[in-house]
């Protein structure tokens, strides 16, 4: 899947004091550890999942069934506030076609951006549903969040 870029200071506030206190390897080390129970929480499948941070650069290893999942991992990770880039390793068993990303401006809406990428503002639902369950309201995007764009 490659490199996806994220802006480092926008996303979800995960790490909390511990984190931000710790020397530099035990901080990535419960960084790490704090995304990884973020996907979890999220439950997002995959039959193994290793995540390694060095600076805002978050690595994924491990193995998903589909496309979808690893995308959507991806994403969980990198739409995380002091996540700049997620280098995505992960090995899929079932190959599909990547997905587009389209990173939210300010003014954007699902409707928008359904509107630019397929010329139909009616499938922002198709928008939707490919980022659940990072989001869980359509009109619940914010500038600087990364968001899948499925192929029809």
């Amino acid at each position: 899947m490659g490199l996806l870029s994220f802006i480092k200071e926008a996303g979800t506030k995960l790490f909390g004091k511990k984190e931000e206190e710790a020397a530099v390897t035990e901080k990535e080390t419960l960084k790490a550890s704090a995304l990884l129970n973020h996907v979890q929480s999220m439950k997002l499948p995959f039959k193994s999942l290793k995540i390694y941070l060095q600076g805002g650069t978050v690595t994924l290893k491990g193995e998903v069934d589909k496309q979808v999942d690893a995308e959507k991992i991806a994403l969980a990770v990198g739409n995380i506030e002091g996540v700049s880039e997620v280098d995505n390793q992960m090995d899929v068993a079932v190959k599909e076609p990547e997905a587009r990303y389209h990173t939210v401006e300010s003014g954007d809406w699902l409707s928008k951006i359904a509107k630019k990428y397929y010329g139909d503002a009616n499938k922002y639902n198709l928008i939707f549903e490919a980022n659940k369950p990072m989001l869980s309201d359509p009109d619940k995007i914010y500038p600087g969040q990364v968001l899948r764009i499925p192929n029809e």
